[in-house]
């Protein structure tokens, strides 16, 4: 899926073990904050000298930072290590069909740096350049050594743009440009980094799994409500894309509309159906795109729309459940948290009307990442590949 990976540790011609062990500190560091080694021994398994000697070869590289120590008990006081923000950075690109996003994280994924760019329907060409002028403007602002720790991008694309143009209302002629454009190689010919190209929605769900606030879900169906919803797969802690890295392509789930025909969910939830009836009702839609943080002043649309995606998400959340049990459904989007929460109580209660016999009712959840999910998940493909190994493989109490 990448390139070369960087050496951005002295250990890289040691043992495959001693760097699968290195990816299981990182990813348990990652997921509870700091700990001492003692705790790493204990939640992993591994002696306390083999620990030691991990948590001083990743200080060493400069992965790890030694947090105060821990005083008021009898011997040597206990000194938690945790990730270093500096260790490593890396890019996120998010080719949205309104939008697209660049963002520069570093090893605790925190936004360094970030550029937008809107445009009424993606054209592969000013895309490209968005790409070459922005990554320059980020690297710009980072000293040498920042540089040289830049791990990689990763790019967050809906899967065959091309048939999009009649729903986004895109030329045909310029869609078609992206039909045989190599995504991957063209970023690549532009970046001196490994370059990974993952499904849109596909790398919003993996900025839960990274990132999100979620620790302790093992186990969960993911949606996110954009132009058009979609969503992902989390099982035993690690994303499922599948053979094709589709899978959870939930916009496509049979859903009844509301007029009790069938209609896939993309037709009842997505934004693009409340951007139709804004539009019809005479009124600008641009905030809608413009400001997802805050879409202003709405009534009775938006109650409608979300109605209708609460009853939608709700059967697809069941239709789901009756094939993987999971321990959670989680709802994010490209929208106001005031709109997720609402959304959220309305698919909370409309599950609660089918018949569950046979079916164990996952909690339903609003997701933690927000609207960057989508530029934040491609961000996370070179830290995955790169640091992690599998995320949440150990649960809190172990």
């Amino acid at each position: 899926m990448g390139g070369a990976r960087p050496s951005l540790h002295h250990g890289t011609n040691q043992s495959g073990m001693r760097d699968h062990n290195e990816r299981v500190v990182l990813s348990l560091l990652r997921q509870h904050g700091g700990l001492a080694k003692t705790a790493i021994a204990r939640m992993t398994g591994l002696s306390a000298q083999t620990s030691s000697i991990i948590m001083r070869m990743l200080e060493a590289d400069e992965l790890l930072l030694r947090e105060e120590p821990l005083r008021g008990r009898i011997g040597q006081p206990l000194i938690p290590m945790s990730l270093n923000p500096e260790g490593a950075f890396f890019l996120g690109l998010k080719i949205g069909r309104r939008s697209a996003d660049l963002v520069l994280i570093d090893f605790v994924g925190q936004i360094r740096s970030m550029l937008h760019m809107p445009y009424d329907y993606p054209a592969p060409e000013p895309i490209f350049r968005f790409v070459a002028e922005g990554t320059a403007e980020m690297m710009a602002g980072l000293t040498e050594k920042q540089r040289e720790r830049i791990a990689g991008i990763g790019i967050a694309a809906p899967f065959e743009l091309w048939k999009w143009a009649d729903t986004v209302g895109a030329p045909q002629e310029i869609m078609d440009q992206w039909r045989n454009c190599d995504i991957r190689e063209r970023v690549a010919a532009l970046c001196p980094f490994p370059v990974y190209l993952q499904n849109d929605m596909t790398a919003a769900c993996g900025a839960e799994l990274v990132f999100g606030q979620t620790k302790d879900v093992n186990d969960f169906v993911y949606f996110y409500i954009g132009s058009f919803i979609g969503g992902g797969i989390v099982i035993n802690g690690s994303l499922y894309a599948g053979r094709s890295g589709n899978a959870g392509a939930l916009g496509s789930m049979p859903v009844p509309g509301a007029d009790g025909s069938a209609r896939q969910l993309i037709d009842v939830a997505s934004i693009t159906a409340l951007e139709k009836v804004v539009t019809d009702l005479g009124r600008d839609p641009s905030p809608l795109w413009a400001s997802p943080e805050d879409w202003g002043a709405m009534g009775d649309e938006l109650d409608a729309w979300i109605d209708q995606a609460g009853k939608g998400i709700a059967q697809a959340v069941i239709a789901a459940s009756s094939v993987v049990d999971f321990e959670a459904a989680i709802i994010d989007g490209w929208l106001p948290v005031s709109v997720r929460a609402r959304i959220v109580e309305s698919v909370r209660r409309n599950v609660e009307t089918f018949d569950l016999e046979g079916i164990e009712l996952p909690v339903i959840l609003e997701g933690t990442v927000g609207i960057h999910a989508r530029s934040l998940g491609a961000a996370s493909l070179p830290l995955s590949d790169r640091f992690l190994l599998g995320q949440k493989i150990f649960r809190k109490g172990n």
